[in-house]
């Protein structure tokens, strides 16, 4: 996104008085996306209920055997104890293992990912079993740069709102608040999500 696209994003987001206040303050952090799908949910797993800080860790020991570029049919080769001996758990391990089969299987290396809608793309990756719909929303956002997702079941989100618009709403209740009060940041809902992770992390 270019400076003025940027601009005209914040200008319509700054509508909002309350997420006005936070565009103000707070300088977005810059960020290291994964090159393309695949390695994306590499990375997502490798990630999971991890510190950011172990996850770096692990993702690079990972990454490091196969010299930085694993690919499916090297993933398909290693043995599990090898995926554990890098900080891995016998779950993660296998559901990386799903990812190089599904995209294997699929044919999903050099697809337009342009040609599927947000929907079609969720629906399709949360059929890898250890990829959820939270997962498939920050490829979304990270690797395909789709500008409308909002995912209520982000814990950091979801704290956030319920701060900035002094919600007292838990589960399907302030899922249904958050989507509500999300309409009026449309179509940038990306943008007003990482203001809000950006806020929480400065705190």
């Amino acid at each position: 996104m270019n400076t003025m696209d940027m601009e005209n994003v914040l200008k319509h987001l700054s509508k909002d008085a309350k997420l006005k206040t936070i565009i103000d303050q707070i300088v977005l952090p810059i960020r290291n996306p994964a090159p393309n799908v695949f390695e994306g949910l590499l990375r997502s797993i490798v990630s999971q209920q991890l510190s950011v800080k172990a996850a770096a860790t692990i993702h690079k020991r990972f990454v490091t055997l196969y010299d930085g570029k694993p690919s499916s049919k090297l993933i398909l080769n290693t043995p599990i104890e090898t995926l554990r001996s890098v900080g891995l758990s016998h779950q993660k391990a296998n559901y990386i293992k799903n990812v190089a089969t599904y995209f294997t299987e699929e044919q999903l290396f050099d697809i337009d990912w342009n040609q599927f809608d947000d929907d079609q793309i969720i629906e399709m990756l949360v059929s890898i079993k250890g990829v959820g719909k939270w997962t498939a929303q920050m490829i979304l956002m990270f690797v395909l740069n789709r500008p409308d997702v909002f995912p209520v079941l982000d814990l950091g989100i979801q704290l956030s709102i319920k701060e900035i618009y002094n919600i007292n709403l838990e589960k399907k209740q302030l899922h249904k608040k958050m989507l509500e009060l999300s309409q009026q940041w449309r179509p940038h809902r990306t943008v007003a999500c990482l203001y809000f992770w950006a806020i929480r992390d400065s705190k």
